[in-house]
């Protein structure tokens, strides 16, 4: 259904809430904006700034994708310290319809939407047509989730935090690796590993591995030293987050069935560029034994698109009840 505008459309992640405006039905989003959550005390200060700033009266509906799994009214960001009442948020906004979804919920729901010059091919074959696809993405956290088409050809959205599954290595040099971060963390999960802190932490244990003194350094510092060739450890921390990127992109290709492909969303993997050895990617990513043959077929593909979550927000509303 193709009503409930104009709508304010919301993609919040640990780090930065995007917000935008659509006018109407089919309409092209505007005044896309970036605001650090930092900046705001709550969601609700945040989209009211940001409809005073663009000069919008509140809208009637609202799509938001947030970074944390969504199991009832109260809602708590994993990255960040904001915490809200969807209700709550209705009511202060005065919306007829407010949807609040996973935010790797709302980018699978713009996978449809997205054209060739959106995306960077990793290699593979040819999707299957109207299959299910996979979805990960590192940025401040990993999000994970999936398309699944029904009978009718209509695709679900799944929510779920993949990201949080236990990591696993496939040789002994990544065992030592993780190893040393479970020295740190009671539980290495994916996102441990598969994020811009999870960069931090690679370095750490390549440093601690090669015997020599980790700087105290910021995911940017890590991932400008990688893409520079200035330092052989964030060299060498990059590398290491490419394999465990493949390695769990494998994983979710064969738990879902992916025939339909894997898309990389986030933001850490487009900043990395050519730092990004998508060779590398492969091999790990067909490293499945028996599976091999089949992982070699499916495509993956890096999202490129600036502001795909917001277009699956607006998605979502037409197509949840």
């Amino acid at each position: 259904m193709n009503q409930g505008y104009p709508r304010l459309l919301g993609d919040i992640g640990g780090t930065n809430a995007r917000w935008a405006w659509q006018a109407s039905a089919g309409a092209e989003l505007q005044d896309v904006s970036v605001q650090p959550c930092e900046d705001s005390a709550s969601i609700q200060e945040s989209a009211a700034n940001y409809l005073l700033a663009h000069g919008h009266a509140n809208p009637r509906w609202a799509g938001v994708g947030i970074a944390t799994v969504i199991t009832g009214d109260d809602v708590r960001l994993t990255n960040s310290s904001w915490r809200f009442s969807i209700a709550a948020f209705k009511q202060t906004m005065g919306l007829e319809r407010c949807l609040v979804v996973n935010d790797f919920t709302a980018l699978a729901m713009s996978l449809p939407a997205l054209k060739s010059t959106d995306l960077q091919a990793l290699g593979g074959g040819v999707a299957v047509a109207g299959a299910t696809s996979g979805l990960l993405g590192p940025g401040t956290g990993l999000g994970v989730s999936g398309l699944v088409p029904d009978a009718s050809g209509r695709y679900s959205a799944l929510a779920g935090e993949g990201g949080h599954v236990t990591l696993s290595a496939n040789d002994d040099v990544e065992s030592n690796l993780l190893a040393l971060l479970r020295k740190q963390f009671d539980h290495v999960s994916a996102e441990r590993v598969l994020s811009g802190s999870g960069l931090v932490n690679i370095y750490k244990a390549v440093c601690a591995m090669q015997g020599c003194t980790a700087r105290d350094l910021e995911p940017a510092d890590v991932t400008d030293a990688a893409v520079a060739g200035t330092d052989a450890q964030c060299v060498q921390a990059v590398h290491y987050f490419t394999r465990f990127l493949g390695n769990v992109a494998g994983n979710l290709a064969l738990t879902l069935g992916a025939m339909g492909g894997i898309y990389i969303g986030g933001g850490s993997v487009p900043r990395l560029g050519a730092a990004f050895d998508a060779a590398v990617f492969r091999r790990s990513f067909e490293n499945k034994g028996r599976y091999q043959p089949l992982l070699s077929t499916l495509p993956v593909w890096v999202i490129t698109a600036s502001t795909p979550a917001l277009v699956g927000a607006s998605c979502a509303l037409d197509l949840s009840p």
